[in-house]
């Protein structure tokens, strides 16, 4: 039999990112898009129908409008379906998903790259709630898809979550304010910038240059989010204060980073090879605007 799908937000980034999976596997898929006038919070009696029908749903929607499906959706489902949510914060959507009914499955999913990127090599985090042989097929084919699927639980999700994408953007964030406050231009910056300043411009431009609220989400809704911040803080601090105690406590500052990547260490040195190398072919046919005139910098 054919598995029968709906997806929630399917219009949209994450949505389609989905729809795609889904349809590629054989699945016959709905879409339910609140641009279309569908309301997964209050299900009207045909895309009721369709939940009922589903063996997968797929909330591929902002956690106040998953939150506020959780019940209606559950309360339509026929037994053994699953219920997926894309959340890029768990917690609170586990918490409020223990009192749904029993009878079905629950997996939320956190894609960890920008869906334009596609599942192939990329990270797909798994938070299991009620698990079941539905869960596992989803898994699967995320697998054959080329997705690395990483199983963790909720709570873990999102201090992982933290320190991967709050952290991050918001080191690069600051790198942006830091560099407002010095008297530097972009064309100076481009003419000199070594491989490591020219890898946060291009990180810099990726964030400056999206939608807002996909990064005001991370670094707002995830409860670990302000403790990524505060260690950045602190983790500045240090260095501050390694540099004026003197080459001695500098080098110990970097032995103990070292310590944290740990055997990864040369790999992640040889990852940033490959990449510097890429920028050096790839500028080989690029000249900044200032130089190509002849300007000196």
């Amino acid at each position: 039999m054919t598995p029968r799908c709906v997806v929630a937000g399917g219009d949209g980034a994450v949505g389609t990112l989905f729809v795609e999976l889904l349809t590629a596997s054989g699945a016959e898929v709905h879409v339910a898009d609140s641009a279309s006038g569908a309301d997964i919070t209050a299900p009207d009696a045909l895309l009721a129908a369709e939940l009922a029908m589903a063996d997968v749903v797929v909330l591929a929607v902002p956690e106040p409008v998953a939150l506020r499906a959780l019940g209606p959706v559950a309360a339509v489902l026929s037994p053994g379906s699953l219920v997926v949510d894309t959340l890029s914060v768990k917690s609170r959507y586990a918490s409020a998903a223990t009192v749904v009914r029993s009878d079905v499955e629950l997996l939320g999913l956190n894609p960890m790259f920008a869906p334009s990127l596609g599942f192939p090599g990329r990270p797909v985090a798994a938070v299991e709630l009620a698990g079941g042989p539905r869960t596992e097929e989803l898994l699967d084919l995320l697998t054959g898809a080329g997705a690395r699927v990483v199983r963790v639980t909720a709570d873990r999700h999102d201090r992982l979550a933290a320190a991967t994408q709050a952290l991050t953007h918001a080191a690069v964030l600051s790198f942006g304010a830091a560099l407002a406050e010095l008297d530097v231009t972009a064309d100076e910056l481009a003419a000199l910038a070594p491989p490591p300043h020219a890898t946060l411009l291009a990180l810099l431009a990726r964030i400056a240059g999206g939608t807002p609220d996909v990064y005001w989400d991370v670094q707002s809704a995830n409860p670990f989010a302000e403790t990524a911040r505060d260690a950045l803080r602190a983790g500045t601090a240090t260095l501050a204060a390694a540099v004026g105690a003197g080459e001695a406590e500098f080098t110990d500052l970097l032995s103990t980073l070292r310590s944290v990547l740990g055997d990864r260490l040369p790999g992640y040195g040889a990852l940033c090879a490959r990449m510097f190398q890429g920028q050096n072919e790839a500028g080989q046919s690029e000249t900044p605007v200032s130089t190509a005139r002849g300007e000196s910098s």
